[in-house]
């Protein structure tokens, strides 16, 4: 089959090649899904988990990309819950070859099932931003109705779905944002926008999805007694009587249906830029940040 394969931790995006790579096995509690659409994160190349596998060893050549959807081939021995057939969506293990070739096995528990009204394209953007949205807001920063939570880059795949879920929860937004991302987070549903620089008002949660120095000024944001929260690197600074919190997304099959109901019932939006080939990947991992909304990756086109 093809893949997207990377050989050369020091070559980055330059050492992606598709090529031809074994049909996968399907191990136990595993399905193998034909890869309709697929995700990629542009910093997963400098994962350990690109490289490696759980015990440490050598991977190489590994295929990168965690988020797809597309349709149950195979089932691998003791699986259940996933059909021979079945349209889904979901997360490949951050050890294991991912989502950037015609076929990959996925754990099944690590899948939920697709509806058919909802796009393949669009399925695949949702995995690892909208359960990096939900986990920072509400199981690691602990949001509720009436407190306000500060979302910095609201305009990014997991910014966006944070405002959206934010406001529906009853929380004020405050989202920040280059200047061109206005109209857009304002859209979404947030209450205010400033600059991620700007001092202003300080919030129950603060949101980080930046790090650097934005996440460095971010501790002075939050209300004494509040939390930051941050999935860009381990803070060096912590709020007042309050709390710091860097975590890495999980996968979550319950949470995974909800969104996508969420999504099917009008109340989330999903922002998808550009639908590359799979022959593109080099190309589309490169553009990423100058390009609005998510890049997906076109994988069957059938």
């Amino acid at each position: 089959m093809k893949a997207i394969t990377a050989t050369d931790r020091d070559a980055g995006i330059g050492g992606l090649t598709l090529t031809d790579v074994p049909h996968p096995h399907a191990a136990e509690n595993d399905v193998i899904v034909r890869v309709h659409a697929a995700g990629f994160t542009p910093g997963e190349l400098s994962w350990p988990g690109s490289w490696t596998d759980r015990a440490g060893r050598d991977r190489t050549p590994s295929v990168p990309g965690h988020e797809l959807a597309g349709v149950v081939t195979e089932l691998g021995y003791g699986t259940t819950g996933l059909t021979v057939g079945q349209r889904v969506f979901g997360l490949a293990d951050w050890t294991r070859n991912g989502a950037l070739a015609e076929y990959t096995a996925v754990e099944a528990r690590n899948l939920a099932p697709l509806a058919a009204d909802i796009d393949f394209t669009v399925a695949a953007a949702l995995p690892i931003s909208g359960l990096t949205a939900w986990q920072g807001l509400f199981d690691h920063g602990g949001l509720t109705t009436g407190q306000t939570v500060l979302i910095h880059g609201a305009a990014g795949g997991v910014g966006s779905i944070a405002v959206q879920l934010a406001r529906e929860a009853g929380a004020r937004v405050i989202a920040t944002g280059r200047p061109d991302a206005r109209d857009l987070v304002l859209g979404l549903g947030a209450h205010a926008f400033q600059s991620p620089d700007a001092d202003g008002e300080q919030a129950d949660v603060v949101f980080d999805v930046i790090g650097g120095d934005v996440l460095a000024k971010s501790a002075a944001l939050v209300r004494p007694g509040g939390t930051l929260v941050t999935i860009a690197e381990p803070p060096t600074v912590r709020p007042q009587d309050g709390r710091a919190v860097f975590f890495v997304v999980e996968p979550d099959r319950a949470r995974l249906a909800d969104l996508a109901q969420r999504v099917r019932d009008g109340r989330l939006k999903l922002l998808v830029g550009e639908v590359r080939p799979l022959a593109e990947t080099a190309d589309a991992f490169a553009r990423r940040r100058r390009t609005p909304g998510k890049t997906i990756i076109q994988v069957a086109t059938d």
